[in-house]
């Protein structure tokens, strides 16, 4: 009869240690997991939000390019539902971009502006988006993002940007003079 031996000491040893090194190799792969999660989340919303601005603008330009009914000198649009005041050629302005929310509900009055302020992004990422994330113009107020204007140039006042309040500080910027949204990544 043959005796059932177990594993030897080397034997186990040689595992753990394998073991061991498919930990190694592994584990920063799981931790980089969360920051690529952040990153997609942020050029998520983003890309949701240059959607929104296109088609705020591709709205007003099938409405056949119409001017607002009460200030018959600016564009304005209807987009799902929400009045929006759009910019004017002119300068380093280029037609048809939203540059803030018009009339009720929004703390809006009728009168066309040609500059952002953070409450006016705040304003912007809310009604450009179906179903936005928090939002708010107050750093570290546990909204998923912080809305400032201008943050490199206060002169300025064409540039809205949305901070991702949890992880690294990713940010897109909305410059509302030619509609274009850039993420930044700050790795």
């Amino acid at each position: 009869m043959k005796k059932n031996q177990g594993f030897t000491l080397i034997e186990l040893v040689v595992v753990i240690v394998v073991l061991g090194l498919l930990a190694v190799a592994a584990l920063p792969r799981f931790v980089d997991v969360t920051d690529s999660a952040k990153e997609a989340s942020i050029e998520g919303v983003a890309g949701g939000f240059a959607t929104a601005v296109l088609s705020a603008r591709a709205q007003w330009e099938g409405n056949g390019r119409p001017v607002d009914e009460d200030d018959t000198t600016n564009y304005s649009v209807d987009y799902d539902g929400q009045d929006f005041w759009l910019t004017k050629s002119g300068g380093d302005f280029r037609d048809g971009y939203p540059i803030s929310a018009k009339g009720a509900g929004t703390g809006f009055t009728q009168v066309f502006v040609d500059t952002v302020n953070a409450s006016r992004c705040v304003v912007l990422m809310e009604e450009l988006l179906q179903n936005p994330p928090s939002v708010s113009d107050t750093e570290n107020d546990g909204s998923k993002f912080w809305a400032q204007a201008n943050p490199t140039d206060a002169a300025s006042s064409v540039v809205c940007r949305y901070t991702q309040q949890e992880g690294k500080g990713h940010y897109f910027d909305y410059d509302v003079t030619n509609g274009s949204v850039t993420v930044t990544l700050d790795n």
